[in-house]
């Protein structure tokens, strides 16, 4: 392929990258300065008057200030959640790659089997409730863990592989036993893929729909994107408040990714480069 071809799909997959996500965020941005009956009407324009400070206010009065509340369970829920999966899929990880045993393909089948086999609600809620977990935010937290856990296992185990095996064996020479040799020495090895499963991770626990809907019901146990109920029923929507709310929760997680993109790109693509 010419040079110049290369260029040409380039600028033009980076034009239509950015016209996917400005159009939507920019319509999400002016419905949320409109109000409520012209933001009824749906329509792509500018509000004739600029009413989003004043929406951005009832969205957080609205049903006893709840998004605040819904702010901090989605907080505790994802910094305990990727926490435990960055532990939890390290020490996999390393355990995997360094230790070969006739078990391992069926852990990594296994593993693998966790990214393609979808998550069954019913049972899952069943053995919550036999183990008092059902409508707490511990369980629902276990639950993102395991969910999320088989990502974070393959992309560490794909980073694990570059790192080289001599500085395992001459931390064992210096008299370190497992935990200190996993801790002290692999563990900071780890930091640019563990920069980009946080950042991930985040993302996807923060913004999680399904998974607080079904194991985590009732208004003081809301996340951010149950909020969105508030300003839906069955006969009326008020699109203005709706479309602030999603305004308030979507640019957390996009300042965070903006902030940490080229430790996400650089995270995922060493595995694959070095291994």
């Amino acid at each position: 392929m010419r040079p110049s071809t290369r260029w040409i799909i380039g600028i033009v997959g980076i034009l239509l990258t950015t016209v996917f996500f400005l159009v939507p965020f920019a319509f999400v941005f002016m419905m949320a300065g409109k109000t409520a009956p012209e933001a009824a009407r749906l329509e792509f324009s500018w509000p004739t008057e600029f009413v989003m400070l004043d929406n951005i206010v009832a969205v957080f009065q609205a049903r006893n200030y709840m998004l605040i509340i819904a702010f901090i369970n989605s907080t505790i829920l994802t910094v305990a959640s990727v926490t435990l999966m960055v532990i939890f899929g390290s020490m996999i990880a390393f355990v995997l790659d360094r230790r070969r045993s006739k078990l391992n393909p069926w852990i990594n089948g296994a593993v693998l089997a966790g990214l393609i086999i979808p998550p069954a609600v019913v049972p899952t809620i069943w053995v919550m409730q036999s183990m008092g977990l059902f409508k707490t935010l511990i369980g629902l937290i276990l639950i993102e863990v395991a969910f999320g856990l088989s990502f974070t296992v393959l992309t560490m185990r794909a980073f694990m592989a570059t790192i080289p095996r001599e500085i395992d064996e001459a931390a064992i020479v210096d008299g370190a036993g497992p935990l200190r040799l996993f801790f002290r020495v692999i563990l900071p090895l780890l930091k640019p893929v563990i920069v980009t499963i946080v950042v991930v991770q985040s993302i996807m626990v923060f913004n999680d729909f399904q998974n607080p809907l079904y194991f985590l019901p009732g208004d003081q146990n809301a996340t951010v994107q149950l909020t969105l109920f508030n300003f839906q029923s069955q006969f009326l929507t008020q699109y203005n408040l709706l479309f602030t709310n999603i305004l308030v929760i979507t640019i957390p997680m996009l300042v965070m990714y903006l902030i940490f993109q080229r430790q996400i790109v650089a995270g995922m693509t060493s595995g694959a480069v070095k291994g």
